[in-house]
C-alpha cells in the first residue's frame, strides 16, 4: 500500500486510534491477516480483536465511528495518490470471473492489483484500493450492489477509468423490484466514469440503452456482431475480433459463459491501453476464484462441477447448459439449491430453472432445501447433508455432477462431501 501517516489516518477516519508507529503500510479488517505495519480497522465485532491485531505487529488499530465511511476515506486517499488506471467490473452474472480473466491478461504487461475473490462491497472494494502501491499501473476492481446508489457510492473512492457491465438479469429483486431497476443500478458505473473514460457493455441488453447516452464516454460493446465479438471458440482456443484486431487466446476453460466473460475482459484490456498482440501471454494463467465452476475428478471417472458460490436464473441456465456439454453423453446430475432475493417472482423463476434442466437434457435433478427449490422438480433433499447422503446412493461411475445454488443454500458442503464419495 502507498503509506499513510498515522495523523492522516486520524484526520480521514474519526474514531479511537491506537498507534504503535508513525505510518501504516497496509490495511486489514481480519486480525488473523495482520502483518507488521498494517492498520487494523475494526469492522463490526472487530473491536474485540484490537489487542490481537496489535500483538501481531499492527502499526495502529482503529475503532472507527463509521467503519464503511472510514474504509472509503482511506481507500480514496490512497487512490488519489496513484496514477494507476482503474477498471471496475459489475454485472448480474460473471463479474468475478471477468475480473479474474482481466487480471490475468493484464499482469504480463502492467503492475496489477486485482480484487481478491469476490471482494466487491463496502469493505471489499476499499481493501482492493488499499492494496495499491506506488508502482501499481492497473487496478481491477469488482463492484456488487443490492440496491440503488450502492455502485455510485463505491465509485466515489475508486474513481474508475473503465467501467464494465457484464450482464443485467433478475437479481436482488426483493429490493429493486424489477430488472429495469437492476439495469439502472448497474448503470451507475457508467455515470461515474470521467470524461474520456470507457464503458464496456453487452451488445444485447436493451435495458441499458437509456443510460448509455453520454457523449463524452467511449462505448465498447461486446457480443455477437459487436466491437468485441467472438469468431470461434473451440476449447482451449478462443478467437475474437477486438476493435478490428484478431486476438487468439489459449484459455483454461470450456464453458461458453466464460468465453463471453473473456470478451468483456478483452474490451476492458483494450480500453486500458494494453497491447492486443500480447493479450495471449496471460491467458494460460487464468484462474477463477473459489466455488465458481471448479472441476474435480470423482472416483469412478466422474466429474464434479462446484459452482456453489451463488446463483440466479441466468447463471443457473448457463451452468445447466455447460453441464450437459461437459458430460459429452455421460449421465448428468444437477444438485440445485434455492436462488435468493428474487422477490415475488421467486416461484416462477425456480420453476423456469426446473424446466430448463429438463429442456437441456439433465438426467437427474436433486432439489435441496425445500421451499421454492421444490419447483425444480426431481428428487427432494431437505438439507445439504441429506443431499450428500442421497448422492452417495445415487451416483454411478462416470457421472458428471453440477452443484449450484445461492450462498444461503450452503451447497459447498455437498461438493465437499462428494469429493470423497466412493463408487
Amino acid at each position: 500500500m502507498i503509506p499513510l501517516a498515522v495523523e492522516e489516518v486520524r484526520r480521514l477516519a474519526p474514531g479511537r486510534l491506537e498507534a504503535r508507529a508513525g505510518e501504516v503500510t497496509g490495511v486489514a479488517v481480519d486480525s488473523r491477516r495482520v502483518v507488521p505495519g498494517d492498520l487494523f480497522v475494526a469492522v463490526g465485532r472487530g473491536r474485540e480483536y484490537v489487542d490481537e491485531a496489535l500483538e501481531r505487529g499492527a502499526a495502529a488499530a482503529l475503532v472507527p465511528d463509521d467503519a464503511f465511511a472510514a474504509l472509503a476515506a482511506l481507500a480514496g486517499e490512497v487512490r488519489s495518490r496513484s496514477r494507476a488506471k482503474v477498471a471496475a467490473i459489475t454485472g448480474s452474472v460473471g463479474k468475478t470471473s471477468t475480473k479474474d480473466i482481466l487480471a490475468a491478461l493484464c499482469r504480463p504487461h502492467a503492475r496489477t492489483v486485482a480484487a481478491e475473490a469476490g471482494f466487491n462491497n463496502e469493505v471489499g472494494l476499499p481493501l482492493t484500493l488499499l492494496a495499491i502501491e506506488s508502482e501499481t499501473e492497473v487496478v481491477v476492481a469488482e463492484m456488487g450492489m443490492r440496491g440503488l446508489g450502492q455502485i455510485a457510492a463505491l465509485c466515489g473512492p475508486a474513481r474508475p477509468d473503465v467501467g464494465v457491465i457484464t450482464a443485467v438479469g433478475p437479481v436482488h429483486l426483493e429490493l429493486l423490484g424489477t430488472v429495469e431497476r437492476v439495469a439502472e443500478a448497474k448503470a451507475e458505473l457508467v455515470a461515474a466514469l470521467p470524461p474520456g473514460g470507457t464503458a464496456v457493455v453487452p451488445a444485447d441488453e436493451p435495458l441499458l440503452e437509456p443510460f448509455l447516452r453520454r457523449g463524452d464516454v467511449e462505448l465498447v460493446r461486446f457480443g455477437a456482431g459487436a466491437d468485441v465479438r467472438p469468431l470461434s471458440f473451440e476449447p482451449p482456443q478462443l478467437v475474437a475480433d477486438v476493435l478490428g484486431t484478431v486476438v487468439e487466446l489459449k484459455v483454461p476453460f470450456a464453458a461458453e459463459h466464460h468465453a463471453r466473460n473473456a470478451l468483456a475482459a478483452l474490451g476492458a484490456y483494450a480500453a486500458l491501453g494494453l497491447p492486443l498482440d500480447g493479450a495471449a501471454e496471460g491467458a494460460p494463467t487464468i484462474s477463477f476464484s473459489r466455488l465458481r465452476g471448479e472441476e474435480t475428478e470423482l472416483p469412478g471417472g466422474g466429474v464434479l462441477i462446484n459452482d456453489s458460490w451463488n446463483a440466479n436464473p441466468v447463471s443457473m441456465r448457463a451452468a445447466l447448459e455447460y453441464l450437459v456439454r461437459r458430460a459429452g453423453g455421460r449421465r448428468t446430475v444437477a444438485v440445485l439449491g434455492r436462488m435468493a432475493e428474487l422477490g415475488d417472482g421467486s416461484e416462477g423463476f425456480h420453476a423456469a430453472v426446473g424446466a430448463a434442466a429438463a429442456e437441456v437434457g439433465v438426467g437427474v435433478v436433486v432439489a435441496v432445501g425445500g421451499g421454492d427449490a421444490d419447483r425444480y422438480g426431481g428428487l427432494p433433499a431437505a438439507s445439504p447433508e441429506d443431499a450428500a447422503a442421497l448422492l452417495r446412493e445415487l451416483l454411478e461411475p462416470g457421472d458428471v455432477v453440477l452443484v449450484k445454488g445461492s450462498r444461503v443454500a450452503r451447497l459447498e458442503a455437498v461438493a465437499e462431501a462428494l469429493a470423497g464419495v466412493p463408487t
